[in-house]
């Protein structure tokens, strides 16, 4: 059986850039672009040339793509001016784009008050620029917005709007949930009667998730004749983002539903590519990853159940509805006083421990996790404490230094008011074997800052272990036992460590009554890991 081709389009680098807080510049959006290339997809949207310095640059050079066109985003024409005499239009023409996508008012509500012309003026826009573009030898793409609210409010004009687009030459006519309130059932209705006035190999769907649905409505729209499919990676979008193609593309491959019936140019080996696309994002934009996002979050393939990952060891499909392997994440069978003999032997093989074989040593780590946990640490959160304690339980870990001391003073001087910015400053003085003790001061923003930077600031024959890594993120939960109050309760630290030369994260703790304590344990499991990963000598 013949399968329809699917088309992946991607506008991470347009609508995606309207996340709040997200701001690429020009080497993010060429870097990203290699990135959604290497993966196959057929259009990356780069941006609206003329909009701002950084678009126009990148589309004043054709990039080096393999596969995927690159294209521009802008608007139709302004009614009453010509094409020549448009600036907006007159920057995507002379853009190196490969193809141009439009966005046409397709609510009569919106041209009557956001552009203040008459439907007919709009339509003439919408067909004159479309034409324009086919002059220039390009593909023209239109972006219907709000077309599903439009049609519900003016059924006949907003698809007057889409045949008209689709008429005067355009390759793609774009349906496009707007507002992002529309929900599956709607989206199959609409797409289904639209089909029949436009054909839906020239169809597409652009969907927002202000329900949470951006995915069913995009795969619903699949389903309905859309063959055209937009989103951004990690579902970055104004709001509450755009549909996800990280959450798309491995459903329409690996799901029967749609792999049996329709074909796109990502290949199964460029799937396995997906989680490392989906970290390479968090990683220009300095966010951690979601560690639950579908498919390829830290945890979509994560267990601790000891009755599951018992099952998962035998047979993976019992608890895992894909391979984990097919999107580019892996399996994790996590450690927890939940978990018993089956998830700890899943551990230390991952780990490649051979005392693993040891079933005295065995169960003597995994009574120790579970004494650890009912003291308060956590070490399902914290794989790089549990790697150290397995380690030095059943292998070895070398004694990279010892700390002799440390001492953090918060200050806070008086002004006169009573209102003096607080000062924080940490002292630690580090033994290294054959050399002098090492003392190091520094100070931050909290006591915490202070002894992350004392004890990175001189560590002797190592520093070059650690000069790249950093702190970001920092965890603090008060354990309340019963008998005791607020004040006096154990405290959990989590620290989340990276290392911005490989991209490296991993994440420590520590537990104390002291909440300086407790943080400082969590730091030094921290480099201690660190050298440990890069066979630091002793």
């Amino acid at each position: 059986m013949t399968k329809e081709r699917l088309y992946l389009y991607d506008t991470t680098l347009r609508d995606g850039a309207q996340t709040t807080g997200v701001d690429f510049s020009l080497s993010d959006k060429r870097r990203i672009m290699r990135v959604l290339d290497d993966m196959g997809l057929d259009y990356i949207e780069g941006g609206y040339p003329g909009a701002n310095s950084t678009d126009s640059e990148l589309f004043s050079t054709k990039p080096e793509l393999k596969s995927a066109r690159f294209t521009a985003f802008g608007m139709t024409k302004r009614a009453g001016r010509s094409v020549s005499n448009d600036p907006g239009l007159q920057a995507l023409l002379q853009s190196q784009a490969d193809s141009i996508c439009l966005v046409a008012k397709s609510w009569d509500y919106h041209v009557r008050v956001a552009l203040g012309i008459t439907n007919e003026e709009n339509l003439e826009s919408v067909g004159q620029s479309v034409r324009a573009i086919l002059e220039t030898q390009r593909e023209a793409l239109v972006d219907c917005e709000h077309f599903f609210d439009g049609y519900k409010g003016n059924r006949d004009y907003a698809l007057s709007v889409a045949k008209t687009a689709y008429d005067a030459g355009a390759r793609w006519v774009v349906l496009c949930d707007t507002n992002g309130g529309t929900l599956p059932h709607e989206v199959a209705d609409i797409v289904a009667d639209v089909a029949r006035h436009v054909p839906g190999a020239n169809l597409g769907i652009h969907t927002h998730n202000d329900t949470e649905n951006a995915v069913a409505n995009t795969l619903m729209a699949v389903r309905a004749g859309c063959r055209q499919i937009q989103g951004t990676l990690n579902g970055l979008g104004e709001r509450c983002g755009n549909a996800n193609m990280t959450s798309i593309i491995p459903t329409l491959l690996l799901k029967s539903e749609f792999a049996n019936h329709f074909s796109t140019s990502v290949t199964p080996e460029r799937l396995q590519k997906l989680t490392h696309a989906s970290r390479v994002l968090d990683e220009i934009l300095n966010e951690a990853p979601d560690r639950h996002a579908p498919y390829v979050g830290e945890s979509a393939f994560a267990t601790k159940a000891g009755i599951h990952a018992s099952a998962l060891l035998k047979e993976p499909e019992t608890y895992e509805h894909v391979r984990p392997e097919s999107v580019g994440n892996e399996r994790r069978i996590l450690v927890s006083k939940q978990g018993g003999r089956s998830s700890m032997m899943a551990a230390l093989d991952r780990l490649q421990l051979g005392a693993g074989k040891d079933a005295a040593k065995v169960q003597a780590l995994l009574d120790e996790v579970k004494l650890r946990e009912d003291g308060g640490y956590a070490y399902e959160a914290a794989e790089a404490s549990f790697e150290l304690l397995a380690r030095r339980m059943l292998d070895d870990v070398p004694r990279y230094f010892a700390v002799d001391s440390f001492r953090v003073i918060v200050e806070r001087p008086a002004d006169g008011q009573g209102r003096g910015a607080t000062q924080s400053q940490a002292v630690v003085s580090v033994s290294i074997a054959g050399e002098e003790p090492l003392v190091s001061v520094g100070e931050g923003n909290g006591p915490v800052n202070a002894l992350d930077t004392a004890l990175r600031r001189d560590l002797g024959r190592y520093q070059k272990h650690i000069e790249n890594v950093e702190l970001v993120d920092y965890k603090v939960r008060i354990l309340t036992q019963t008998g005791t109050s607020g004040t006096e309760a154990v405290t959990r630290v989590l620290v989340e460590s990276h290392d911005t030369e490989t991209g490296a994260r991993w994440t420590t703790v520590g537990v104390s009554p002291n909440i300086i304590d407790a943080s400082f344990e969590a730091l030094l499991d921290s480099i201690n890991y660190k050298l440990l990963k890069d066979g630091a000598q002793v």
